[in-house]
C-alpha cells in the first residue's frame, strides 16, 4: 500500500487525517483513544486564559444534514490544561493545542505557558463574544495574532479561519505574513434552528455554527482558493466523514484533513478513511503528492491572477507583488 505520512504543517503524521478541533478534545483520554484509533494527530479542544462555562442549553441541534452547536468555548483555563496534553501524548502521535484569546497577549500567554507539539489559533468560532470570528474577520488581527504566538514558541503554528467572510484569501494572507506554518479551513457557518410549535429558537445563544456534510462544499472551496493563493499549506476541514470525502480535500489542495462530526458515529470511521485512502491510491497507482492539488492542475477555469484589493492595503500590496501568491499549476 502507498505510504500516508508525511510533513503537514510542520508536523510529521503517519497519515493525514486529524481529530478536529472541539469534538473529543476535552479530556486527554478521549484524545488517547482517538490517537490510538489510527488518527494521525489530535487537536484539543480551544483553551483559553479563564474557565469559561459556555452558553446555556440548548448547545446542540442535531439536524438530518450535520449539527449546529453553540457551546460558546466552554474550558477549563490553560493554567490546568497541561495534565490533558501529556495524558494525549500516550497515544504516540502528535497533539497540537487550540487556544483562543480576545488579544495578541492572550494567545501569546496561552501558547508560552503549555508544551505542545504544536498550536491551532482558534480566529473562526462563530458564537462566542469577543472571541473567535468576532476578530478573526478582520486581517490585522489575524496578522497581529500570529506573529504574537510565532514569535512566542518555537513550535508550528496554525490559524483555523472563518469561513464566514467574503474573501477567505484575504485572512489566509494575512496568517501567512504573520508566521503560521499552516492555515486550517474552515470552522463552522454561522447557522440556527427554530421549534414551529413555538416559534423560539432553539439553541440557548440563538445563533450558533452549521457543521457535518452540509458545509463540505464550502470547505472544499476554501481549501481550493487557499491553496492557490499561499505558500503555506492548508488543512482542509468541515464535512468529512468518508475517504471519499478526505480525498476531495487532498485534490483540493489540503496537505492534511481534519475529521470532527463524523466520529459520532464511532471511532471506527477513521480507520476507513485511512484505508479506504491506501486502497484508492494503490488501486490508481498514485501517492499523496500525485492527487494534492490535481483539481486546480486540471480545472478548466483556474482563478485569475488579479486579486481584488483586500481590507488591509500591505496584505493587498504582497499579493499583487507576488510575494506569497503560488502561481496556478
Amino acid at each position: 500500500m502507498p505510504s500516508l505520512s508525511g510533513d503537514v504543517g510542520g508536523l510529521r503524521l503517519e497519515n493525514p487525517l486529524m481529530l478536529a478541533a472541539g469534538i473529543l478534545g476535552t479530556t486527554g483520554a478521549s484524545m488517547r483513544r482517538v490517537a490510538l484509533a489510527g488518527a494521525g494527530a489530535v487537536v484539543t479542544k480551544s483553551i483559553g486564559v479563564e474557565p469559561r462555562d459556555g452558553h446555556p442549553g440548548p448547545t446542540v441541534v442535531r439536524l438530518g444534514v450535520g449539527l449546529i452547536n453553540a457551546m460558546g468555548l466552554p474550558n477549563p483555563s490553560y493554567r490546568v490544561f497541561q495534565e490533558e496534553i501529556d495524558v494525549a501524548r500516550e497515544g504516540g502521535v502528535p497533539v497540537v493545542a487550540s487556544i483562543f484569546g480576545s488579544s495578541p497577549e492572550e494567545f501569546a500567554e496561552i501558547a508560552s505557558a503549555l508544551d505542545a507539539d504544536g498550536f491551532e489559533l482558534n480566529l473562526s468560532c462563530p458564537h462566542a463574544e469577543g472571541y473567535g470570528m468576532e476578530i478573526g474577520c478582520d486581517p490585522a488581527n489575524v496578522e497581529e495574532i500570529t506573529r504574537a504566538v510565532r514569535r512566542a514558541v518555537s513550535v508550528p503554528v496554525w490559524v483555523k479561519l472563518t469561513p464566514n467572510v467574503t474573501d477567505i484569501r484575504v485572512l489566509g494572507i494575512a496568517a501567512q505574513r504573520g508566521g503560521a506554518d499552516a492555515v486550517v479551513a474552515i470552522n463552522t457557518l454561522k447557522a440556527m434552528a427554530i421549534d414551529v410549535e413555538s416559534g423560539y429558537p432553539i439553541l440557548g445563544n440563538v445563533i450558533g455554527g452549521l457543521s457535518g456534510p452540509a458545509i463540505k462544499p464550502v470547505a472544499l472551496r476554501c481549501v481550493y482558493e487557499l491553496s492557490g493563493a499561499l505558500e503555506i499549506p492548508v488543512i482542509g476541514v468541515g464535512g468529512v466523514s468518508c475517504w471519499q470525502d478526505a480525498v476531495e480535500m487532498i485534490m483540493a489542495g489540503a496537505a492534511g484533513v481534519q475529521i470532527g462530526t463524523a466520529l459520532m458515529g464511532g471511532l471506527e470511521v477513521i480507520g476507513e478513511i485511512t484505508n479506504g485512502i491506501s486502497r484508492f491510491l494503490d488501486r490508481k497507482g498514485w501517492n499523496l503528492d500525485d492527487i494534492r492539488g490535481i483539481a486546480r492542475r486540471r480545472g478548466s477555469s483556474a482563478p485569475s491572477k488579479e486579486y481584488p484589493p483586500s481590507a488591509s492595503s500591505s496584505t493587498s500590496k504582497s499579493f499583487d507583488e507576488g510575494e506569497t501568491h503560488k502561481e496556478v499549476l
